[in-house]
This record gives C-alpha cells, structure tokens and sequence, in this order.
C-alpha cells in the first residue's frame, strides 16, 4: 500500500460504523466510508463534537448537518517542490473537494518532475491531467515546474482548480485549463499531434459526456487508455491511472498499463492507496493507482 503519510493539516483520527472521523485543518468531519465495514468501538471524543456530519440516507444519497463549520476553509500540503494550499467546502455526496490519499501520487510525480527540471532548467515537461476535477494533481505538478493541461468537465471543478492554483501561489503558472469532455479532447490531441511527458487519469465509475455519450468504467477505461497511450511523448516521463471503483483491483490497471506502454523500457507497478488512523495505528485504504515510471 501507498500511504500518504506527510500530511500536517490533515488526519484521519478514526473509524468504525461505516464513516471516518478525520481532521481537515482545526475542523473535524464526519463522512461515511463504504470500506469501514468494521466496528471497533468509536471512543474518540471527536465522534461527539464534530464540525460536520454527512448523514447517508437509505433512499440514496444524503445531506450534511453542520456545527460551526465555515462555509470556506482552506489547508496546505508540504511538497518538496513548495507548499499547496487547497480551498475547501463541504458540498454534494460527502465531498470537501479533495481527496488527500492522492499526495502519496504527488510526491511521485512532482518529484520526477522537479529531478528533470533541476538537470534540464530550459526543457519544458508537459503534463495532461484528466478528469482532473479540482486540481491537487495540477497544481502538484506545476509546483515542481511542469506546463499543465487541466481537463474537466465541470465548469465548477476547474474554477475551484484555478481557485487552489492562485492559493498555491501559481496564478501566473503555464496552466491551462479546459472544460471539456476528456475523451473527445484526447481525440482531437491525437488528431493535432501533441504529445505529453506525463499524464494523470482519474476516471469516474460511471459519468454521461456532453451529448449523452456513457461512460462505464469497466467497458471504457482500457480502450482510453490505449487511446491516450498516443498522446505519451518519446522522452514520456510517468503515466498515472487512477481508481476508486471497487472491482479495478491494483494488478488490472497494471495490466492494462503495461499492454498500452508495452515496449518503452521503464516500469510499471501498481498497489492500493491509503490514508494511516491515528487511533488504531493501522491504514485506511482509498482505491488504486497504477503507475508507469521511465526508469
């Protein structure tokens, strides 16, 4: 497993009964997690005086229940390459706008990036971040130095993105940003003949793009990667896949990446991603990457 274990402003204190108890910042939030499927007895105090509370409703869904929680907050994240500070807000299905298992993929990526530019200060390293949603892996890797392509296709997510950019002091960083559907834009990249030294994926489970096209993660995931494989520059750096739906296990994005990089001599490797619990000592998993490195 690949723990994100440097954060400071963040913490998953506890688990137990099907929801986490985490420190985001000087605020505590409640939020259901579908892997806590154990009971180990909730004896923090936290438990009983959260700021937040997503409450999961048997109908679908659910709603928040708050206690003096801004509406606005925000925390920062230790990178070698320079400090990110992140804006958050509680907002639908449980979510505050990052998922901080993902700096275990930062520090990877960021510090490739940050190697070439300090042996090459004048050689761009451009990198094209799908589903790229608000941004911790954009700004992570224009921190180190890389020219990014930032692809959503909620107009809200890449505003937030630009939001935690300015935060992060990269509001005049090479940046640029697309609302658009990933697939169709990584079609018309193939058709123009950009290439990418690094490229990150987070793929939904299941989305519709702009006119009614389905995404189905299981049917389209293997296809757009190969797809997106024709975007990998000669000197292709990294390529990051990763997945927060259950049945993709670690070794199937290894597959996958190793039949669309085949031949380009670097390695592949793959494993869950996981967040430590301070009360229990014990680690939290979070999904998968799986990670193609030019070693």
């Amino acid at each position: 497993m690949w723990v994100a274990d440097r954060w400071k402003d963040y913490e998953v204190i506890d688990t137990g009964k099907g929801e986490k108890l985490e420190r985001w910042g000087k605020y505590r939030l409640i939020r259901p997690d579908p892997q806590v499927i154990w009971d180990t007895g909730r004896d923090d105090p936290g438990w009983h005086s959260p700021n937040g509370h997503y409450h999961r409703s048997k109908k679908g869904g659910g709603s928040w229940e708050f206690f003096d929680l801004p509406d606005e907050w925000s925390i920062s994240y230790p990178l070698e390459a320079g400090k990110l500070t992140f804006n958050l807000k509680p907002f639908s299905f449980k979510h505050t706008g990052l998922f901080p298992e993902q700096a275990a993929n930062w520090d990877i990526f960021s510090s490739i990036i940050y190697e070439e530019k300090q042996k090459n200060p004048s050689e761009p390293i451009k990198v094209l971040n799908l589903f790229a949603y608000t941004g911790g892996a954009t700004v992570a890797a224009a921190k180190a130095g890389a020219a990014v392509t930032h692809v959503d296709a909620s107009k809200g997510m890449v505003g937030w993105a630009k939001e935690n950019a300015a935060s992060s002091g990269l509001g005049d960083a090479p940046i640029r940003y697309l609302v658009d559907d990933a697939v169709k834009f990584v079609e018309r990249e193939i058709r123009r003949g950009n290439k990418y030294d690094g490229i990150i994926m987070d793929p939904p489970s299941y989305g519709r793009g702009p006119k009614g096209e389905t995404w189905k993660i299981e049917e389209s995931i293997f296809p757009f990667i190969m797809k997106t494989a024709n975007l990998f520059s000669d000197k292709g750096l990294f390529f990051f896949v990763n997945s927060y739906t259950t049945g993709l296990a670690p070794s199937v994005l290894h597959y996958m990446l190793s039949v669309a990089l085949k031949g380009r001599g670097g390695s592949f490797e793959a494993d869950e991603l996981g967040l430590p619990v301070t009360r229990s000592g014990l680690f939290l998993p979070c999904g998968a990457t799986g990670r193609y490195i030019h070693k």
